[in-house]
């Protein structure tokens, strides 16, 4: 399998270095055109592009490390040109003229749009009680205050200063969440997806400066009866917006596509 990665960043580092490590074969690279010349020298074994239309014929396979704007700029391309795509951005496809034109170009290209799990578990048992009535689903993010950084967190609390309580600074439907937050609720749009949808699924945002880790959390009821699912995940080192397990699930993704009995 030859494998194209768009983006350099702290999830993409991760998911380049430990796929080669495992014997895959990364061909390509897809960043911004102004870093192209930088990038190529800095891994003269890929090819480094800064269009879909310029990857090389023999990619069988690319992945999404670069966040919203790129799925929305790049994906369609891919998936027209018959190559199938992961992604790490579930939260872009709560835009649903662009979850139509990706699912219009897959069609045209005979090209699958794989979602990874991202940050957090338990979104098979999800899958599955939307089967009978799921009730309510809830979705709960609590991280530390420089993790909300650079989001509208940022003009809700003071960050840099905030001691004491933890502070709710988002509360509504999983689609206002990913829409206002596209570097932070990927988790929240991947529950929505696999669940109740996008409407119908409640979330709550919360800075907490008692914490040290990103904590997700997922309550859902229905037919099938209750549960709950938490996980205190580490951030990937180079981005405290980032989850480590969120870099390890399209890792998982890769290597479960080689195996003949798989989950």
């Amino acid at each position: 399998m030859q494998i194209g990665i768009i983006g350099t960043g702290a999830i993409g580092g991760y998911v380049r270095d430990e796929l080669k490590r495992r014997g895959f074969a990364v061909r390509a690279l897809l960043v911004l055109p102004e870093n192209v010349k930088e990038t190529a020298g800095e891994f003269p074994d890929c090819v480094c592009v800064s269009s879909a239309s310029d990857l090389p014929d023999d990619i069988d396979h690319m992945i999404d490390c670069g966040g919203h704007v790129a799925l929305k700029i790049h994906g369609p391309e891919i998936l027209r040109r018959g190559i199938d795509l992961t992604t790490v951005s579930v939260g872009a496809l709560a835009d649903t003229q662009l979850y139509s034109d990706l699912d219009r170009a897959a069609a045209q290209g005979n090209a699958q749009l794989y979602l990874v799990s991202g940050a957090v578990g338990a979104l098979d048992c999800l899958r599955a009680a939307r089967v009978g009535n799921l009730q309510s689903v809830t979705y709960t993010g609590r991280k530390p205050p420089m993790a909300w950084k650079g989001s509208p967190a940022d003009g809700k609390l003071d960050l840099d200063n905030l001691a004491g309580e933890a502070q709710v600074h988002f509360e509504g439907t999983a689609r206002a969440a990913a829409i206002q937050y596209p570097e932070n609720a990927n988790v929240a749009a991947a529950v929505a997806l696999a669940g109740a949808g996008f409407d119908d699924t409640q979330v709550r945002l919360i800075a907490d400066p008692n914490v040290e880790r990103n904590i997700h959390e997922v309550v859902a009821t229905g037919d099938f009866g209750r549960f709950s699912f938490e996980i205190r995940g580490n951030a990937v080192p180079d981005n405290p917006k980032s989850s480590a397990i969120a870099a390890m699930s399209v890792v998982s993704r890769l290597e479960q596509a080689k195996h003949r009995i798989r989950f």
